[in-house]
């Protein structure tokens, strides 16, 4: 039987509604916490059950929403939902405060205590937080090797940990590139792990959706950068012995 508590909470960003799965580990003292942020499509169950893993392992974790509430099937929906927000670093930060605001509001939450993790567009708006100079104690992102403008990764406060597909043509080479360099001259601690012979999001099973060239599960490396993620965190902001 788990010990980790689950609940919903409604909060507003960016114009819309959005509906985030917070989790929480057993006992009532205070833990470190995560955000988990959700690839494009949006938050379905495989997300939620990211922020339950964490809670078993003891974090307080808080699942945010990035489209209101729906999980877009079409492709062409989706693009035309996180294309134009993925180009506005104000209104990601948007809402990775309003989530992180959710996070806060918890009691068992030490907000001295809090990374970022996300997956595709969740990614990109862990890193704008981070840009936006949030005392962050870690952030992870996979498939969301984005840059932002101009000097702002120098706010970064934390280590960066990203993961990415050696076949995904939606991050390739030149924009690993572009990423590291961006990171390298802020003076930022980063990692990045280039998982041989994936493509995009090769962490998420299939769903039944559309199917996206350049889109594709890969089961082992999916566990790998599932254990990687686990990693920063037990290195960056562990949990209570």
């Amino acid at each position: 039987m788990s010990t980790v508590t689950t609940r919903t909470v409604a909060y507003p960003a960016d114009g819309l509604t959005m509906i985030g799965h917070l989790a929480l580990p057993a006992g009532d003292d205070r833990r470190p916490a995560v955000l988990v942020g959700p690839e494009g499509p949006g938050l379905n169950d495989f997300q939620r059950g990211r922020a339950e893993s964490l809670a078993e392992l003891g974090y307080v974790a808080l699942a945010f929403d990035i489209n209101g509430g729906r999980w877009f099937t079409d492709p062409g929906e989706m693009l035309a939902r996180v294309t134009p927000l993925l180009a506005d670093p104000d209104r990601m930060r948007d809402i990775g405060h309003a989530a992180l605001d959710v996070l806060l509001a918890e009691p068992r939450t030490d907000p001295d205590r809090i990374a970022a993790v996300g997956y595709g567009t969740g990614g990109a708006i862990a890193l704008e937080l981070g840009r936006d100079g949030v005392d962050l104690r870690a952030i992870g992102t996979v498939n969301a090797l984005t840059t932002g403008r101009p000097g702002e990764a120098a706010r970064i406060r934390c280590p960066v940990w990203a993961g990415v597909g050696s076949e995904d043509p939606i991050m390739p080479p030149a924009q690993r590139e572009a990423f590291t360099a961006e990171i390298e001259a802020a003076g930022v601690d980063w990692r990045l792990v280039v998982y041989g012979g994936a493509l995009h999001a090769f962490h998420h099973p299939p769903v039944d959706q559309a199917v996206v060239p350049g889109v594709g599960y890969h089961p082992r490396h999916a566990r790998r950068a599932w254990r990687d993620v686990v990693d920063l965190l037990d290195e960056c902001v562990p949990v209570p012995g």
